[in-house]
């Protein structure tokens, strides 16, 4: 009599691979709770995320209207509106919520093309080191050494005033930082010896910067996003405050420039300046707080204080 015993089939590759990825993931969010700046920084974006989310349901679109301003101009807060009006009589607090929407999404998408530009030109500058690479990282010099807010503000000049002038002004002005950083990490992979195995078996130029350099600088990538959120957020305030956005559209940065042509500075309105810009300070601490927390978690060497 002979007795079988079922053994469970053994995982394969791509369960294998998923199972690293979620117990990685794991470790990472257990190392990041316990930085409480980091946590702290990540519950304010959470909150703010939220509001941007439901602004449409908090204050309705019709906020924004001239026409139908609920208040006089320039009303001191009260109960009926907390952070006071503007100079048109529409609810500041309404405003601040909506502009929400408009600067998150200006930072994330302007951080994602700078970054996506910078990741580009550094994995193939690191990984092309001949005349291409002298050349791509000349230029990046160039961009390096001239001031990113001067370029971005030339840039929105040219262009016509819209979301997408600033969104590209503010990308492509603010990409070498990221490409310099890029390609120095790309310098330490490409010297691995699997790289070298990998290039014996037949391994192409796309295969070896998309399967091997690209999965080891994305930590970095990733850290240096957060970072590149913050200081698009207050670009695009500079260029909305020195009237090169859109005036169409309501934003932290937009406000605080209504707020000089109404003259609160020299009024003494100190609710029409101090809630847009209490509110870039705090989105870009954030972003800052968890750039640096990430850090911290992926290069433990760096040292970032908890």
């Amino acid at each position: 009599m002979t007795t079988t015993t079922d053994t469970a089939p053994a995982p394969g590759p791509r369960a294998l691979t998923w199972a690293r990825r979620r117990k990685a993931a794991g470790r990472f969010w257990r190392q990041y709770r316990a930085h409480r700046a980091g946590v702290a920084g990540l519950a304010v974006l959470a909150l703010i995320a939220l509001t941007a989310l439901a602004a449409p349901l908090l204050v309705g679109a019709d906020s924004q209207s001239v026409t139908t301003a609920p208040g006089s101009a320039l009303e001191s807060p009260s109960a009926e509106f907390p952070l006071g009006t503007d100079q048109f009589g529409r609810s500041l607090l309404a405003l601040l919520v909506w502009g929400t929407r408009v600067s998150l999404t200006v930072g994330l998408l302007a951080a994602f093309l700078s970054v996506a530009i910078g990741t580009l030109v550094g994995i193939t500058a690191g990984h092309f080191e001949g005349w291409y690479g002298n050349v791509v990282m000349r230029i990046t010099d160039w961009f390096l050494v001239m001031p990113t807010l001067v370029l971005a503000i030339a840039l929105a000049t040219v262009l016509s005033r819209s979301l997408w002038t600033t969104v590209l002004a503010i990308g492509v002005t603010t990409w070498p930082t990221t490409a310099r950083l890029v390609r120095a990490q790309t310098l330490s992979v490409e010297s691995r010896p699997y790289i070298e195995r990998s290039k014996a078996l037949g391994g192409g130029h796309g295969h070896i910067m998309s399967r091997h350099v690209l999965p080891n600088v994305m930590p970095l990538v990733l850290a240096q996003t957060t970072l590149v959120i913050s200081t698009a957020i207050l670009t695009e305030a500079t260029l909305a405050f020195l009237g090169l956005g859109d005036p169409t559209i309501v934003s932290w940065g937009g406000l605080l420039q209504d707020a000089r042509e109404a003259g609160a500075v020299s009024s003494g309105n100190w609710w029409y300046l101090a809630p847009p810009g209490l509110a870039i300070a705090v989105v870009a601490l954030a972003f800052t707080l968890c750039g640096r927390t990430i850090e911290s978690v992926l290069n433990p060497k760096l040292g970032v204080s908890r």
